[in-house]
C-alpha cells in the first residue's frame, strides 16, 4: 500500500512539473513598456493600451509622454518601450518619408509592410478613427459665406483672416501644399497663434479660420465648423498601436486585447474624450478608464 501511495504521489509531482513547464504565468512575463507621445490624445490612448494590458494580467510600465514622433519611434526600434500609438500618415511621410497619398489601405499596406521589413514592428489593425488636419470655421462664418468644404475656401480666402499655427504657412503639407492643391487660399490676413489659442481666436471673431485636427475635443462644440476636404488632400491618419514584434511572438494575445480599443475609436468618439481632458479639465487616466468600462473592455474575471 505504501508503495501504491509513493508511485501514485511521484506522478502528481511529474504531472505538476509538466504542466508548469508548458505554461509560463503572465507575472513570469517581462514587464510590458507602454509609451506615448506628448499630446493629449496620445496621453489617453496610451493609458488605455496600459490599462486593458493590465486587465488581463500583465504587468506594465507606463512611458508617456516621450516627445514627438521620432523620439517615440526610436524608442520603439531601441526596445525603449514595447508599444505606443501611431497614426498612419504620420508613419507614412514622418517615419518612411513617402510622399503622401489619400487612399487609407494603400497608406497602411506600406507603413505596416515596411515597418515590418525594416525594424520588426507591427501595425495591429488600424482604427476609424482618422486624425487628420483640417480647416475649422464658426458656424456663424460658414452659414454667412455658405462655406463647408475646402474648395470653397479656397475662392472666397480674400475675404478671410487665417490665424496660422507655427510652420503651417512653410509645410508641404499645410498652407503651401494648398495652394498647389486647390489653387487660391491667398488669405486677406494671417497671424500666427499658439495651438492653445487658436479656437478661442475664431470664437472671438479676431479671426475667420483656423488650423485644426479632425479629433480635436473643441469640434465638440456647436459653434464650429470643420470643412471637408472634398479633394482629399490631406492622407489619412488612422490610429493604431505599433508593437515590437518579439513581444507579439511571445505573447500573440496583445494583439487581440489592443485591437478590441481599436475597434470601439471613431472621430466622434477621440473628439468626446479630448474634450473631457481639454474643456471639462479631467484626469486624462480616469478618462480613460471610465471609456474601457462603459465599453466593456475592463471587465474583470
Amino acid at each position: 500500500m505504501g508503495k501504491k501511495l509513493l508511485i501514485l504521489f511521484m506522478i502528481m509531482v511529474l504531472t505538476l512539473s509538466l504542466l508548469t513547464g508548458c505554461v509560463t504565468p503572465k507575472s513570469a512575463v517581462s514587464k510590458i513598456k507602454v509609451g506615448s507621445k506628448n499630446f493629449t490624445e496620445a496621453f489617453i490612448l496610451g493609458e488605455m493600451y496600459a490599462l486593458a494590458l493590465e486587465n488581463n494580467g500583465y504587468e506594465v510600465e507606463r512611458k508617456l509622454n516621450l516627445g514627438g514622433t521620432m523620439v517615440a519611434h526610436e524608442s520603439l526600434k531601441q526596445g525603449e518601450i514595447d508599444l505606443y500609438p501611431e497614426y498612419t500618415g504620420t508613419g507614412l511621410i514622418n517615419v518612411l518619408g513617402e510622399t503622401p497619398k489619400s487612399d487609407s489601405q494603400e497608406v497602411y499596406d506600406i507603413v505596416s509592410g515596411q515597418y515590418k521589413d525594416k525594424w520588426n514592428l507591427i501595425w495591429l489593425h488600424p482604427s476609424e478613427a482618422n486624425d487628420s488636419q483640417g480647416m475649422v470655421v464658426t458656424r456663424k462664418v460658414a452659414e454667412k459665406y455658405n462655406l463647408y468644404t475646402l474648395s470653397r475656401l479656397a475662392q472666397l480666402a480674400p475675404q478671410l483672416r487665417l490665424a496660422a499655427v507655427p510652420e503651417f504657412e512653410e509645410r508641404e503639407d499645410a498652407l503651401k501644399g494648398l495652394k498647389k492643391f486647390y489653387g487660391g487660399f491667398e488669405f486677406k490676413d494671417i497671424k500666427l497663434y499658439d495651438y492653445g489659442v487658436k479656437y478661442r481666436v475664431v470664437e472671438n471673431d479676431e479671426a475667420d479660420v483656423t488650423v485644426g485636427f479632425t479629433t480635436d475635443g473643441e469640434l465638440t462644440k456647436e459653434n464650429l465648423v470643420l470643412l471637408e476636404d472634398d479633394k482629399h488632400f490631406w492622407p489619412p491618419y488612422h490610429v493604431v498601436p505599433v508593437v515590437r514584434g518579439e513581444l507579439l511572438e511571445k505573447n500573440p494575445e496583445i494583439s487581440d486585447i489592443l485591437d478590441r480599443i481599436s475597434e470601439k475609436l471613431t472621430n466622434e468618439v477621440l473628439q468626446s474624450l479630448n474634450a473631457e481632458v481639454d474643456i471639462n479639465k479631467r484626469e486624462y487616466a480616469e478618462v480613460a478608464n471610465e471609456f474601457l468600462e462603459k465599453e466593456g473592455l475592463m471587465t474583470k474575471e
